[in-house]
């Protein structure tokens, strides 16, 4: 049994600590689980704690200080709260710890599963951990918010620690994630970040990141209405094969508008709305990235409420949500809204935070989290040709808060969509099924 659960831990644990990402787990009984990990840090013993055995640390660090010099990616606390004694001294403690990019996550388990965890116990068939905390989701939630910190994605799993062929896998894979059989699963998974004090001694300035394809008609006035954010905004337009005059009309505005505004031109080598934004960010220089459909449906104006709510740390990531504000008569045609909607709840469900609408071409974050889902592209590979979902995975999969930010959605002025209902609808359903393996049925 021992091998098979903190085998499994390991597994779900993975899709947020990544390959090298440094991890320390606090006070662990054993090092079964964070010796899996080749990224490991060091396994921590707090003297602070209850003693208890530990056979073959990895590590011994007997104060915080040395904890601090870690300078660690994730913090791990597998089944810490349980026999806590002090649980919001122990958080406190580690939120003095975090930096802005560190991740504390935290396992526990089901109250519903206590008297089968002390019958295990005593049969020696797991570890013995004096537990003495039974939490519900909402105790763990108060002692986040009392403490600095922030849920960002919670995952259930595990109805199955015992390993019986075919039946155990089938179980903890495919059903424990399930909406209604989540609830009985014994191991609960918290990803959460801290909520620190902006320290920031400078105004970030913004790349402003625009696939253009057939959008001639627009371009001039979407350079006018962008608006000034930081002290040295940029806008980079990323042309894309277009068949009307997008490209001289692009190269003209650089020239017209070059002296009041920094206007950075280039054309993509590869296809899709995706390659055009991969082209983008690796031409963005500034603090902050943001991205905007050059059909101007979501107004320019409206980036200035994308750079504040980043400004304010209200999310790592900031999505843009056309599904809230009444929609442009002829902006969205019916089948689109019923599709937007039901991929929006199926995209909730397998990411694990909350989405209204996951093809908004409205989206901010910064910089240096851009090259950390970029460093890290190779657990989902180069599969989305929207350029939506890769930065949606991406950030999902790395605890990055996601918060969604209201637009009005108007109809485009302009050529023609250059969405095709039908077949990026299976598209898409393909894309579905590819991050529930990925994400939540793994």
């Amino acid at each position: 049994m021992k091998s098979y659960f903190y085998t499994l831990l390991y597994k779900y644990l993975s899709l947020f600590i990544r390959p090298g990402s440094s991890v320390v787990e606090i006070a662990p009984h054993h090092d079964h689980l964070i010796s899996l990990f080749k990224n490991r840090r060091c396994a921590v013993y707090m003297p602070v704690f209850p003693a208890r055995a530990m056979p073959s640390p990895i590590a011994r660090f007997e104060t915080w200080e040395e904890i601090r010099s870690m300078d660690s990616d994730v913090i791990l606390l597998n089944g810490n709260l349980h026999y806590e004694n002090d649980i919001q001294a122990l958080l406190e403690r580690l939120h003095d710890l975090c930096e802005c990019r560190t991740r504390l996550i935290i396992t526990y388990y089901s109250g519903l599963w206590r008297p089968l965890i002390r019958l295990a116990t005593l049969l020696q068939i797991r570890y013995r951990t004096p537990e003495q905390n039974w939490l519900t989701h909402e105790d763990v939630d108060n002692f986040l918010h009392l403490t600095g910190f922030e849920a960002v994605r919670k995952e259930f799993h595990v109805l199955c620690p015992v390993y019986f062929p075919l039946i155990s896998d089938f179980l903890n894979r495919f059903v424990a994630p399930l909406p209604f059989f989540r609830h009985f699963s014994l191991v609960n998974i918290l990803v959460a970040r801290p909520l620190l004090k902006n320290a920031r001694t400078f105004t970030p300035s913004v790349s402003v990141v625009v696939p253009a394809r057939n959008e001639a008609g627009t371009i001039e006035e979407l350079i006018t209405r962008i608006p000034r954010m930081g002290p040295d905004d940029e806008i980079i337009f990323v042309e894309g094969h277009s068949t009307d005059a997008t490209g001289d009309v692009l190269r003209e505005a650089a020239v017209k508008y070059g002296s009041s505004k920094k206007i950075i031109v280039a054309r993509q080598s590869g296809k899709g709305k995706g390659d055009a934004v991969r082209r983008g960010f690796e031409l963005a220089t500034k603090e902050i990235v943001v991205i905007l459909d050059a059909d101007i449906s979501v107004a320019p104006e409206d980036l200035t409420k994308f750079y504040n709510a980043l400004l304010d740390d209200k999310g790592e990531f900031v999505n843009g949500s056309r599904l809230v504000y009444p929609v442009d008569a002829k902006a969205m045609k019916f089948m689109n809204m019923i599709g937007n909607k039901f991929f929006a709840g199926a995209f909730s469900f397998v990411i694990g935070q909350r989405f209204k609408d996951t093809l908004c071409g409205a989206k901010a974050l910064s910089r240096e989290s851009y090259l950390k889902i970029a460093r890290n592209r190779s657990y989902f590979g180069d599969f989305d040709p929207f350029g939506d979902f890769d930065l949606i995975f991406g950030a999902s999969s790395l605890g990055m808060k996601i918060v969604e930010l209201p637009v009005h959605y108007h109809q485009r002025r302009y050529g023609t969509t250059n969405i095709r209902r039908w077949e990026h609808g299976i598209l898409l359903l393909r894309m579905l099924f590819f991050a529930a393996r990925k994400m939540k049925f793994i």
